[in-house]
């Protein structure tokens, strides 16, 4: 068994602990996290609901130490056995010290055993200190703590805390947008990119030349003659070949990167593999013309705590008395995060446009595919002259993950949850996160529990291996 090397927290459950964890009156507290995973080779423990320890419930609460009270303990075994969860014990250090203590050691000697014994291979144990910055460590059976490497938090902010940072007593101070700083950072986190064509090739390419340190790149189609006026890093050789998209946009990569960073996965996002792959990565970005590969990005996101940047670019036409003409030139970039308004609950896929998209597939001669699709709803065109668009969405919806993971803007992020531009009425508008009604989901944090973002054809086939 692989030990995990992420603990992830959707920004509504990093928000609640943190509220518990410090009431105000300077001593420890407590909390239980019940985490979902990933599949590995990169495991990552994804916060799926919290247990707050009520604050008589603890025998002892000192400044720098406290007691863990054994029903609350058992309660979150039964619901770890009942799920396959991991059970993470997280307690607050109000005076700032981000370490594990002595007392921490010996506390997590006495109750990690019974944890052990009870369910799973391995539990953990982290320590909050009062802005928030986590720290986290996990055992098996042979009692040795071994380090998170690394912190999340999917919020109306991105944040990121290293143990390589921790131990080393760097300042968990976020670096400067737009830095080398903020480069060498970004090289350690994966990020999955899905779609790989007009707006989705310009998004990769902006992210492997910013730094991220390892790319994933899904998408299943093949290069044609008619796709190189929009796809970054594809050329005629490519094209006559009809070779993979994300092949001929890796070796690209590798070119100006070197080896290890692009990783092609060609595979629909609707495949088994193609999904637990995204559900390692630490930021998804979505760059599709389909509704349900959005769907999908959206499942995704909620059930594996991934924020997710979508974009999309269309050219609406109007009727000038016979001819068509440009009625709009509009981007759409949206920001969502795990546990909060998803693409759904905004109207970006409807099950009235899942299903017409269906009848298209299936039965094309139910719709009109050819008026319905494209960049130019009702305009049949092979290869759009749209780059120049592409390239606008697609820089806005980069600058988006900026601005959430190194905040630059003067205004609070969660007043930027969706952002709409017109380039025929040269406006731009942004919508916050709370003008969105979002629907809860029992995905949230369920990570690769079987079926898969809870779809039944997901499920691994009898007498397969799950990936």
């Amino acid at each position: 068994m692989i030990y995990p090397t992420v603990l992830a927290f959707a920004g509504i459950h990093h928000q609640r602990v943190q509220a518990h964890l410090f009431p105000g009156d300077g001593l420890e507290a407590a909390a239980i996290l019940l985490c979902g995973r990933s599949t590995p080779p990169r495991v990552r423990l994804l916060v799926r609901d919290i247990i707050l320890v009520p604050y008589d419930a603890c025998r002892i609460r000192r400044t720098d130490s406290l007691t863990w009270p054994g029903h609350y303990i058992e309660q979150a075994i039964d619901r770890a056995e009942r799920e396959d969860l991991t059970i993470v014990l997280i307690h607050s250090h109000p005076g700032g010290l981000l370490a594990f203590s002595a007392t921490d050691d010996d506390s997590d000697l006495g109750v990690m055993p019974s944890l052990l014994l009870n369910h799973g291979q391995f539990h953990g144990s982290a320590i909050m200190v009062p802005d928030g910055s986590v720290r986290a460590r996990c055992y098996r059976d042979d009692m040795r703590p071994q380090p998170i490497e690394l912190v999340t938090v999917a919020g109306h902010n991105l944040l990121y805390w290293w143990e390589q940072d921790a131990a080393a007593g760097v300042s968990t101070k976020r670096p400067m947008a737009f830095t080398s700083e903020m480069s060498r950072e970004m090289g350690r986190l994966t990020a999955g990119f899905i779609g790989i064509s007009g707006t989705g090739s310009i998004n990769a390419e902006q992210g492997c030349r910013l730094g991220f340190g390892r790319v994933k790149l899904i998408d299943f189609d093949k290069l044609e003659m008619k796709n190189l006026n929009r796809i970054l890093n594809s050329t005629l050789s490519d094209a006559r070949a009809k070779r993979l998209k994300v092949d001929a946009f890796a070796d690209a990569v590798t070119e100006y990167r070197g080896e290890g960073v692009a990783e092609p996965i060609p595979l629909s996002i609707l495949t088994r593999e193609a999904i637990v792959a995204a559900g390692q990565c630490d930021v998804l970005v979505c760059g599709v013309d389909s509704q349900e590969a959005r769907q999908i990005a959206d499942l995704i996101a909620i059930s594996y705590l991934l924020p997710l940047f979508d974009v999309g670019v269309v050219i609406p036409v109007r009727d000038t008395g016979g001819s068509p003409a440009i009625g709009d030139v509009c981007g759409r970039i949206d920001y969502v995060q795990p546990g909060l308004s998803t693409l759904r609950d905004r109207g970006v896929y409807t099950p009235e446009g899942l299903r017409a998209e269906y009848l298209r597939n299936v039965a094309p001669d139910a719709l009109n595919k050819e008026i319905e699709a494209g960049y130019i709803p009702g305009i049949v065109d092979e290869a759009p002259a749209v780059i120049t668009l592409n390239m606008r969405a697609s820089a806005a919806c980069m600058n988006e993950f900026i601005a959430r993971a190194y905040p630059y803007r003067h205004d609070n992020n969660q007043n930027y949850a969706r952002t709409q531009f017109s380039l025929a009425a040269c406006e731009e508008e942004f919508t916050p996160e709370n003008a969105f009604t979002s629907t809860p989901s029992g995905l949230l944090g369920r990570g690769s529990m079987e079926p898969l973002l809870g779809m039944p054809f997901l499920r691994v086939v009898a007498g397969t291996q799950a990936a």
